[in-house]
């Protein structure tokens, strides 16, 4: 059993006796009475169940909103959690956000309202007004979500709540929650049976929906040097526990269409969560992280104990459901090469918003003189493993990069590829989507207005 200290709104807590995978939706609602955060999807998709969770103080202060019910109740051991009862004001003064709700009539049936207060909150406090993203994680079924919207809009940006000064408490290390990768690696090495849980995002829903025991865990996010992120002569090297919201905010000026692409990964609350070494780890075919960083020549850190190794990051990828990692093994980071050129990322999914890859495809193709002299094209969706396209790069290869070059390596997709057909698409349409995607790379790199392409549903 763990023991988790962490601070609820404004009040300090220790919670012992409670297995390591109590997510914190049910603890709220069955150990402190605090009905007000709801129970919905129960996976992470709806966003009734949304939390504020801050870390750090002052300049460092970070706010995130997050799904409590894949959130475990170690993942906030030395964090702040605030929930629907703790945004207003001490004085009993309700914030801007719930008001501007009231005023705007952007609550009907009132389930899913205390996660959107939540969500906008946690926006305010970043400064976030992109409110098409930040309520993508939030499902309404009564308003249409145009008066939550006016409400969102109508909210002073600049308003600070009297709870800003939440300060985590300051909490000894724990065996479960490792605070260097140096202690996470010991510790892994001599538990090499045990899960490691970042962000939980996958894990919860081992939990809540397969209703697995889990009785060896690691949380994660306490291992400051696997969150951060150095720039040098290879590249960038992202520590695994990078999230995937503060993978966004880097690839923007670097990869806006990689930054595009993490845009619809998810919600912002699970972007929030998430982090790319477990994204990379869970090894899932359809993840649209690997393709992208596939195509940019990423390389992977891996570490075992004291042992290090790296290995190109489509290496990792052996069959579906294997990856190269040995027991005691973990993903330590990613390195993304300095100048590797411009990539194009696309995402074929049944809805825009908060739903898997169908198909995602990455090219990144260089051309010198009208010529192809580099091709690396990378996909999810199409295989068991993300999986480059090596027949159709090589029919690139050392030709003009022109219509007739493109068409003639169509083909070779059905050389690279063998999709299956599931409940998201057919093989035959996977096969297409694929194909129709590299035409779009190629009409986009020679100026051609986005609308005219879009024609895929």
């Amino acid at each position: 059993m763990a023991e988790t200290t962490f601070l609820l709104n404004g009040e300090t807590v220790t919670v012992t006796g409670e297995p390591p995978t109590r997510t914190l939706l049910d603890w709220l609602r069955e150990r402190r009475g605090l009905t007000g955060t709801k129970e919905g999807c129960n996976e992470g998709d709806c966003g009734a169940c949304t939390v504020i969770v801050l870390d750090g103080a002052g300049a460092q202060r970070r706010a995130a909103a997050v799904n409590a019910c894949i959130t475990f109740l170690p993942q906030l051991h030395g964090r702040a959690v605030r929930t629907v009862e703790g945004i207003a004001a001490p004085d009993g003064r309700l914030h801007p956000v719930q008001q501007a709700l009231i005023d705007h009539h952007g609550s009907q049936c009132g389930f899913c309202t205390p996660g959107i207060v939540a969500s906008l909150v946690a926006a305010g406090l970043r400064r976030d007004r992109a409110f098409d993203d930040v309520l993508a994680g939030n499902l309404c079924r009564c308003t249409g979500y145009a008066p939550i919207v006016r409400a969102a809009e109508a909210v002073d940006p600049a308003f600070v709540p009297d709870w800003i000064d939440d300060v985590p408490p300051e909490v000894a290390p724990a065996a479960f929650a490792p605070e260097t990768a140096e202690a996470l690696a010991a510790w892994y090495l001599a538990n090499p049976d045990a899960t490691l849980v970042a962000g939980a995002t996958d894990v919860g829903l081992w939990v809540t929906k397969a209703l697995r025991d889990l009785p060896k865990v690691a949380f994660l996010n306490r291992c400051a040097d696997l969150r951060r992120v150095e720039e040098g002569a290879e590249g960038l090297r992202i520590g695994a526990g990078v999230t995937i919201e503060e993978l966004r905010a880097l690839m923007a000026p670097r990869q806006p269409s990689f930054a595009e692409l993490l845009r619809r990964f998810g919600s912002a609350q699970v972007r929030a969560s998430a982090t790319i070494g477990g994204n990379i780890a869970n090894g899932s075919p359809i993840g649209d992280g690997p393709p992208a960083l596939i195509a940019l020549g990423a390389t992977l850190h891996l570490r075992r104990g004291e042992a290090r190794r790296t290995i190109p990051l489509e290496a990792f990828f052996l069959d579906y459901g294997r990856q190269d990692r040995q027991p005691g093994e973990f993903v330590e980071a990613v390195t993304v090469p300095a100048a590797a050129g411009e990539l194009r990322c696309y995402k074929l999914s049944k809805r825009f918003d908060q739903d898997i890859s169908a198909v995602c495809g990455c090219f990144l193709i260089r051309v010198e003189d009208g010529v192809v002299t580099g091709a690396r094209i990378a996909f999810g969706g199409m295989a068991g493993i993300p999986k480059r396209a090596a027949r159709v790069e090589a029919a690139l290869l050392g030709r003009p990069w022109t219509l007739a070059t493109v068409e003639a390596a169509l083909p070779a997709f059905a050389e690279d590829f063998t999709p299956i057909s599931d409940m998201r698409a057919s093989a035959g349409y996977r096969m297409e989507a694929a194909r129709g995607m590299l035409l779009r790379a190629f009409h986009e790199s020679r100026g051609t207005p986005v609308s005219v392409l879009e024609v895929a549903p």
